[in-house]
C-alpha cells in the first residue's frame, strides 16, 4: 500500500515536473525572441539617432509602406499627407491608365488609316500603270526625263 501511495505521487510529481519543464521551455523561448526583438529595437533606435532631422524614414505596416516621421509635429497630418498621396498615385496610375488607353486607341486609328493609305496607294498605281499602257507615248516622254 505504501508502495501504491509513493508510485502515485511519483506520477504526480513526474507529471507536473514535465508540464513544468514545458511551460518554462516556452518562456524561454519568449525570452530568447523578445531579447532578439528589444535588441533590434535598440539597434534601430541608434540608426535612426544618427539621421538627420529632416530624414524620412519609413515603417513597414502590413503589406504597405507609411512615412513615418520623427518629430510629433510632423506626424499631426501624417494620415491626410498618406490619404492625399495615395489618391495622387491613384490619379497619376489613371492618368497613366487613360494614356495608354488613348495611345491605344490612337494606334488603332493609325492602323486604319495605314490600311487606307495603303489601299489608295496600290490604286494609284494601277490607274498609273493603266494610263502609260493605254498611251505608250506618254510613258516614253516620262522615261526621257531626267530627274
Amino acid at each position: 500500500m505504501a508502495d501504491e501511495a509513493n508510485r502515485t505521487a511519483f506520477m504526480e510529481i513526474q507529471g507536473r515536473m514535465i508540464e513544468t519543464t514545458g511551460k518554462l521551455k516556452q518562456v524561454q523561448n519568449q525570452m530568447r525572441n523578445k531579447e532578439g526583438e528589444k535588441k533590434r529595437a535598440y539597434l534601430t533606435l541608434d540608426e535612426l539617432r544618427q539621421l538627420s532631422d529632416d530624414t524620412n524614414t519609413y515603417k513597414s505596416i502590413e503589406p504597405k509602406s507609411v512615412l513615418m516621421e520623427e518629430q510629433e509635429q510632423k506626424l499631426k497630418g501624417s494620415e491626410t499627407a498618406i490619404a492625399s498621396l495615395q489618391c495622387l498615385f491613384l490619379s497619376i496610375l489613371s492618368l497613366f491608365l487613360s494614356s495608354a488607353y488613348w495611345h491605344a486607341s490612337l494606334l488603332c486609328k493609325i492602323e486604319a488609316s495605314k490600311e487606307y493609305l495603303e489601299k489608295q496607294m496600290v490604286e494609284v498605281q494601277n490607274n498609273l500603270r493603266e494610263l502609260l499602257q493605254q498611251d505608250p507615248s506618254l510613258a516614253h516622254q516620262i522615261m526621257s526625263m531626267s530627274v
